[in-house]
């Protein structure tokens, strides 16, 4: 049967008075804060709500150029031509025409850097299946839900408002950890201020993100606005060996998204802390054992556990450890056996795997009698208390000794 034990090692070493972190009121019509370094999500407003994500979809345009790159099929300096469809497309733009060739490296940065609708189509029809938006659109949806994006639907590579072109908040915060960790050569791109490509339209030459160069530690990734989604920000930041990837979505104005970005930023890295719980090999519990040749076995963590906690809470925790008692013989070293559970206000619950810390074989014929006197014992005792309980009697206490 399940077993709940109070993890009393990790409280007493945690004790003090404990004040619940303040949570962030975002302005944002939806918001999604994940510290990418210790695996928390730290703020979710309708973080699984599709809404229309504007530019910030390119994103995904841009990864699936990345993976292009990175396996051949795509390479860095080709030359891609621009075609009708694509320098049709207003908006944000690389001022693209029918006559121009533009080599993959310059349109990566046309998006990443000017946000270019144009640059976009180039890019889609080149890597589509038919030569069309249309069709690496379906390639970007099936994609995103191998990526475990089940919230996103694109229906053109730019983000270009159209009926059912829907992501959700956090896939988005899915999406930038990806472009992260798998294409760390190519991500130093994000943080790029400016791109005067071609010396055309100097006036659009500027990267949108405003939290770039405000001492943050941001370096990337992508603005968003149409008028059906508001402005919208996919941020990140580092600050002392931690990463925070944030996204918001329908602000009112590029004022409101820029404060509303350096705030939760502030936030985040003000309000959370990283705190060492527990040392791998470190008994944390211990549980029973059926049929073994010892009696119990202790539970420990595989690796040392680091969590961040609430700065006014990190003093203070509940922690618990669960499993199924007695645990079955045999057991091997490292065997996952239960959870540690811990839980911290205003976040969500950590379930860490507890695994055992040495190996306990099979019992022989004396280790399976005692087990078995244990049981008999049990059954005996049971049986007695509930005859007690039938006929109204107590069983009577021993006399004290004279």
């Amino acid at each position: 049967m399940p077993a709940l034990f109070h993890l009393f090692a990790i409280v007493v070493a945690l004790t003090g008075t404990s004040v619940a972190a303040q949570q962030f009121e975002t302005q944002a019509e939806a918001g999604y804060v994940f510290d990418m370094t210790t695996g928390t999500v730290l703020l979710d407003k309708n973080a699984d709500r599709p809404l229309p994500p504007a530019s910030m979809s390119k994103l995904m345009t841009i990864y699936m150029a990345f993976e292009a790159v990175a396996d051949g099929r795509l390479q860095i300096d080709a030359e891609l031509p621009v075609s009708a469809e694509a320098a049709s497309y207003g908006g944000s733009s690389m001022f693209l025409d029918t006559t121009d060739r533009v080599t993959v490296e310059d349109l990566l940065r046309g998006v990443i850097v000017l946000s270019g609708n144009d640059a976009s189509v180039v890019l889609a029809e080149a890597l589509s299946p038919d030569g069309t938006e249309a069709g690496f659109a379906r390639m970007m949806t099936a994609r995103a839900r191998e990526m475990g994006m089940n919230n996103s639907t694109f229906r053109n590579s730019s983000g270009w408002p159209a009926d059912g072109h829907e992501m959700s908040m956090r896939d988005l915060g899915i999406l930038a950890e990806r472009l992260i960790v798998d294409f760390p050569t190519f991500y130093p791109i994000f943080a790029e201020r400016e791109f005067a490509f071609d010396g055309r339209v100097p006036s659009n030459s500027q990267n949108r993100n405003p939290i770039l160069g405000l001492g943050l530690g941001a370096d990337g990734l992508k603005t968003g606005h149409t008028m059906e989604a508001g402005y919208g920000l996919v941020g990140s930041a580092t600050q002392d060996g931690r990463r925070v990837i944030f996204v918001l979505t329908g602000m009112d104005s590029p004022a409101e998204r820029a404060q509303e970005s350096e705030k939760i930023l502030n936030w985040a890295f003000r309000q959370f802390a990283e705190r060492d719980v527990a040392t791998a090999g470190s008994r944390i519990a211990t549980a029973d054992v059926w049929m073994g040749e010892t009696d119990e076995i202790g539970l420990t963590v595989a690796e040392d556990l680091r969590l961040l906690l609430p700065v006014l809470e990190s003093d203070s925790l509940d922690a618990r450890v669960q499993f199924d008692d007695p645990v079955q013989a045999p057991i091997i070293a490292g065997q996952t056996l239960g959870e540690l559970i811990i839980e911290i206000d205003g976040l969500p619950d950590k379930r860490i795997p507890l695994v055992a810390d040495a190996d306990v074989a099979r019992g022989g014929f004396m280790p399976r009698l005692r087990t078995a006197a244990k049981v008999l014992l049990a059954k005996v005792s049971s049986a007695t208390a509930d005859s007690a309980t039938t006929t109204g009697e107590t069983p009577a206490e021993p006399e004290d000794a004279a």
